[in-house]
């Protein structure tokens, strides 16, 4: 396991030799100390970066150039991806089978974004047609600049995907903060990137506190772009530092999305894609569907089902056959979690299963999946994000009261509608007030498509052709194509 900073194609130690300790949730044990970056790190990262950008020739190169060093990343990271995959479970907690899904996914962004840097090549510039012949005009995309990443710890090396294939297709130089809970398998991405080839200072990993070696990226004036996936309060903090310097933003925050079941749908697929929708990775998953409203109809039925398969679940170490459910990622979100199922307690809900540690986990920090029913629309849990294995189910009546309840919420990340009735189902779909919408399935997240929320769940999209429209600045080209003086102020008569 790698422990150091990269920087500028190096592995250094942070300069005040600074170092937190990595803990693995599934056993409360210490398993490797990192570095821990100061702002004098980020900033040795920042200027390296910003060599490569100026003078390094990266920004240069062609689409085809770049996608063969994305290429090599991809195959790099399928070559270790046993071996990645286990250190994303024993840091973040999560099933390997999970794990071992993401780290695919991640080599797959990167060799999608290969083919985007190519057909960069192909579309170089587009023309634009001008009422006034005597001018030609074209538009051409160009890279941002430096571009700050800061990941969060539900998805490590994915999240890293998201950001940097993106980037560095389009021509940019990334400085990557993960997050101080999982930054193994991005330290990974250095040293894969570094067998790659990767030219010193395009790519650059700097680990530690978010409120210390994070906080030096956003507020450093040499980034030109920043990009966060994280919670709502911190992304809003984001936006407003970089306001100072008007640095580019794109955020992808936190949510509370919903799950509308009508009658007529299959009990035994909703209750499946009800599970998968808040179980999958914890519930740790920013566009968990963890309101789900259920016409009343099938309402009983559907929650005694959702109950009896919830207790199934097989919880435990993400390294043991056939687990289901490993722990929350740390201490604190355990606490956290557990709190917010005892507020709903207290505000009236009722827990129709879970909610507390399970049976002969003394260590680690387990906690059985949950469902509350009678939860008040008014209430914590009903409305903030829990982030954690717990899913919140009532009845309603008719579509109409469906969708006013769907999109009672400041957030808009995604939503899912289950029904028979395609037609109903597309109805519900574009009423949805959310960038990421399901139908009879929650989850499916494809590289091809767009990601990103409405209202408070951020500002831009990440993956397909928009991840890459994120580091690409569009400029005008408009030339004087004409043989005649322009003649405003010297006319041809005075110039003769």
């Amino acid at each position: 396991m790698r422990s150091e900073l990269y920087i500028d194609g190096k592995w250094v130690k942070p300069v005040k030799g600074g170092a937190c300790e990595v803990t693995n949730p599934a056993t409360e044990e210490v398993i490797q100390t990192i570095g821990a970056a100061t702002a004098e790190d980020v900033d040795l990262a920042v200027k390296a970066a910003r060599r490569a950008f100026d003078k390094g020739g990266w920004p240069k190169l062609t689409g085809a150039q770049r996608a063969g060093y994305l290429r090599a990343i991809a195959n790099g990271i399928r070559a270790r991806q046993a071996e990645i995959a286990r250190l994303e479970v024993l840091d973040n907690g999560k099933p390997f089978p999970e794990a071992d899904w993401d780290i695919a996914d991640a080599a797959g962004c990167f060799d999608f974004y290969a083919g985007l840097a190519e057909q960069l090549d192909n579309n170089p510039e587009e023309a634009i047609a001008l009422p006034d012949q005597r001018f030609t005009s074209k538009a051409v995309r160009e890279p941002i600049g430096v571009a700050g990443a800061i990941i969060p710890w539900n998805y490590p090396l994915l999240m890293a995907a998201w950001k940097v294939a993106p980037a560095l297709a389009a021509g940019c130089t990334v400085v990557l903060k993960p997050a101080e809970l999982t930054s193994l398998t991005a330290l990974e991405l250095a040293d894969v990137a570094d067998q790659a080839g990767l030219p010193p200072g395009v790519l650059n990993i700097v680990t530690g506190a978010g409120s210390v070696a994070g906080q030096a990226i956003i507020d450093h004036k040499q980034v030109d772009k920043l990009a966060f996936t994280g919670s709502g309060p911190v992304g809003s903090k984001i936006m407003a530092a970089a306001a100072r310097d008007i640095k580019r933003v794109s955020l992808e925050l936190g949510g509370k999305s919903p799950f509308v079941v009508f009658e007529d749908a299959d009990i035994d697929k909703a209750v499946e894609w009800i599970m998968f929708g808040i179980f999958w990775n914890q519930g740790q998953v920013c566009s968990a569907t963890s309101r789900v409203l259920v016409q009343d109809t099938i309402y009983e039925g559907l929650l005694a089902r959702l109950v009896e398969e919830t207790n199934k679940i097989k919880i435990g170490n993400g390294l043991d056959e056939g687990v289901l459910l490993g722990p929350l990622v740390s201490k604190r979100q355990h606490e956290q979690v557990v709190a917010a199922i005892e507020e709903a307690r207290r505000a009236g809900a009722t827990v129709a299963c879970g909610g507390v540690r399970p049976e002969g986990f003394d260590k680690g920090y387990y906690l059985q999946p949950t469902v509350l029913t009678d939860v008040p629309l008014d209430s914590a849990a009903w409305v903030e994000e829990i982030f954690g294995p717990v899913v919140c189910i009532r009845p309603f009546k008719s579509e109409a009261e469906a969708v006013e309840l769907a999109n009672d919420s400041r957030f808009g990340l995604a939503a899912a509608v289950m029904s028979k009735d395609d037609i109903r189902a597309e109805r519900v779909a574009a009423a949805f007030r959310a960038g990421i919408v399901w139908i009879n399935c929650s989850q499916p997240t494809f590289t091809e498509a767009p990601w990103g929320g409405y209202k408070e769940s951020g500002i831009g999209r990440e993956l397909g052709r928009w991840g890459l429209d994120n580091y690409l600045e569009t400029k005008q080209i408009t030339r004087f194509a004409s043989e005649d003086s322009w003649g405003w102020y010297i006319k041809p008569e005075a110039a003769e």
